[in-house]
């Protein structure tokens, strides 16, 4: 038995969430005592349910300029697991980070960043197939439904706040999702510019890089 895992076992009880309490550590240093809007799945994945994600939550961001900032739980191992200790990545190896600013109707509750996230994540679980730093990928249509968006595509960077992350099963990136139009995502296709260079574009106006979803 390695090292680690010696220590693991000696430390962690079954009932304990390891890789849950290290994400919420980092969001504690960011946010502080503001407690997050948590949106839990209601069935689990693994017991039938259409949500693979353990849950998605946000916070109420005052940097740069009023947003809501949404966290997955659940692209990596969350809760006990000694098989887990060696691991040199956690799970897929990242969870994802989405900002976005407040749209003018929205419930006081916006679950439709959530759903959004979760259909992500089902394409991720389908396929085996994860995410890293500018990495691309069409939405197939607004992320928010019936809304009149070009924003239709996004393009993942490191978070800069919440950045990287090593936990009691390994290391973990935050990857931010930007929301970015269909030209964007045409142009990065054509090869005119690449993800990154789109991304550091972006940055120049808006360094927290969050999505409009009606910028055109």
């Amino acid at each position: 038995m390695s090292v680690k895992r010696t220590k693991y076992l000696k430390k962690y009880k079954e009932i304990d969430a390891p890789g849950l309490d290290a994400i919420n550590e980092r969001e504690l240093e960011i946010y502080g005592n503001q407690e997050a809007t948590h949106i839990a799945t209601a069935i689990p994945y693994e017991m039938g349910g259409n949500d693979p994600l353990w849950a998605v939550e946000y916070f109420k961001s005052e940097e740069q300029t009023t947003h809501l900032h949404y966290v997955t739980l659940g692209y990596t191992n969350l809760f006990y697991d000694a098989e887990c200790a060696d691991d040199k990545v956690n799970g897929f190896g990242f969870e994802i980070t989405f900002r976005h600013l407040p749209i003018a109707g929205d419930p006081e509750k916006p679950l439709w960043a959530a759903a959004f996230l979760q259909n992500i994540a089902k394409y991720v679980w389908k396929y085996q197939n994860g995410f890293d730093e500018y990495h691309y990928m069409s939405a197939g249509g607004p992320f928010r439904p019936k809304t009149a968006s070009d924003i239709t595509a996004f393009v993942f960077t490191i978070d800069s706040e919440f950045e990287e992350l090593d936990t009691p099963h390994g290391h973990l990136k935050f990857l931010q999702l930007f929301g970015i139009t269909t030209q964007e995502y045409q142009d990065i296709e054509d090869k005119k510019y690449t993800a990154k260079e789109l991304v550091e574009k972006h940055k120049k106006t808006n360094p927290l890089l969050i999505t409009d979803l009606f910028r055109k």
